[in-house]
């Protein structure tokens, strides 16, 4: 194909300047249109497992996000009120051995700082909110609210869960409030130096609620998610204040670190978990969708940048790939390699969102059987660990 072919990327979140950066290293001309006047830094802490740290390093970031990330020792589970230890997982030196990538806890926003210096700034327009999409199937037209358009053969939506270029595509659509509520922050791991806190991502279980807690930012910062259940909601929000004394109701009783934790952080944001089907198709003509604009995840598999990374990767091989005249065929090849492993990835963090929420009682007490039984590296987990987009699974039907 001739490396003439225009991309316009909508949205320069992780998915979106992924995307770019993988397609411009195959040498096709990228534009990223941010619709927010810089590059976002709204968001904590993000978890990089080993199927898209690889990624990662083909593309030549991984030696830059780890010097801004951490690398934790281990993943443990553990019960809410009085700490026990329910598993254990290393995720040092064992995973990097097994997996040939290691494991990396970052700031989203020390993630998108190095992403875009890559792609570079002549490559990123911000201020350009995507209004709609027009297209006959030979490249398309992007409308912007300042009245502006812009042209490319492909375009890519990769602007997140309230994607414009979705429901340009398929029309619009209304997620499903889980009653899910997560409180989210970070604390100056100074503050937190009396708590003698390990090197380890920690996910405490409870009932109708879950904590988890690990260090960023080269363990300058520690990164909070306290997950609550509630009745209704009406917004989709990353940043709505809450309350920090309900935060310290909703965990009363819980271990005296989670207390402690809690006492710390100052300002709490507060985020409804919304859930989506998965969508029957992807793309349309000359656009597509990528990361949470075609699959939202649900943050109990820890696989949310991942996927979208993953995406990225396989929509670049795929385009590389093409003739020119068959662009749209390129796109649909894309979403069939990636539409079952991502579906896959959204049930499983569905089911944990179930699983880590047990009330005390019979169920629970086989579940942390279940994980006592399971100390180490398991094989289970091979298929998401150890998975390599650049050797496609079988498409999906």
């Amino acid at each position: 194909m001739s490396r003439s072919t225009s991309v316009a990327v909508i949205g320069g979140g992780i998915g979106g300047l992924t995307a770019a950066l993988a397609l411009l290293r195959a040498g096709f001309d990228v534009r990223v249109h941010e619709q927010s006047r810089a590059v976002s830094t709204v968001g904590a802490g993000i978890q990089l497992a080993p199927n898209c740290t690889r990624i990662l390093h083909r593309l030549g970031v991984l030696p830059a996000i780890e010097r801004l990330a951490f690398a934790p020792d281990t993943i443990e589970f553990r019960r809410w009120d009085d700490g026990t230890l329910l598993s254990s997982t290393p995720l040092g030196g064992g995973i990097a051995a097994g997996y040939g990538a290691p494991y990396l806890h970052a700031h989203r926003s020390d993630l998108v700082a190095v992403l875009a210096d890559a792609v570079g700034d002549d490559r990123i327009e911000t201020g350009r909110r995507c209004v709609g999409i027009r297209g006959d199937g030979v490249g398309a037209e992007i409308l912007f609210a300042d009245g502006g358009a812009a042209a490319a053969d492909v375009v890519v939506g990769a602007d997140g869960i309230h994607s414009m270029v979705r429901e340009s595509l398929f029309g619009p659509e209304q997620p499903r409030f889980t009653g899910h509520v997560a409180y989210r922050g970070l604390v100056p791991a100074e503050r937190l130096g009396h708590l003698d806190l390990e090197p380890t991502c920690v996910v405490r279980l409870g009932p109708g609620a879950h904590f988890v807690h690990y260090f960023v930012s080269a363990g300058r910062l520690h990164n909070v998610v306290c997950v609550v259940e509630e009745d209704s909601w009406t917004r989709e929000s990353w940043t709505d204040t809450a309350d920090p004394d309900e935060l310290r109701t909703a965990f009363a009783g819980w271990d005296p670190v989670v207390r402690g934790i809690i006492e710390a952080l100052d300002r709490p944001l507060k985020w409804a978990l919304f859930d989506r089907p998965p969508l029957p198709r992807w793309s349309g003509g000359a656009v597509t969708l990528l990361g949470d604009a075609c699959h939202p995840m649900l943050p109990y598999g820890a696989q949310g940048a991942a996927q979208a990374i993953e995406d990225a990767a396989v929509l670049a091989t795929c385009l590389a790939d093409a003739d020119r005249r068959d662009l749209p065929g390129a796109l649909t090849r894309y979403e069939m390699i990636r539409r079952g492993r991502a579906t896959r990835v959204q049930q499983m963090s569905r089911a944990n969102g179930e699983r880590f929420h047990l009330p005390d009682g019979p169920d629970q007490l086989a579940r942390d059987a279940a994980m006592r039984s399971s100390f180490g590296l398991s094989p289970d987990i091979d298929w998401l660990y150890g998975h390599d987009p650049m050797v496609p699974e079988p498409a999906l039907a």
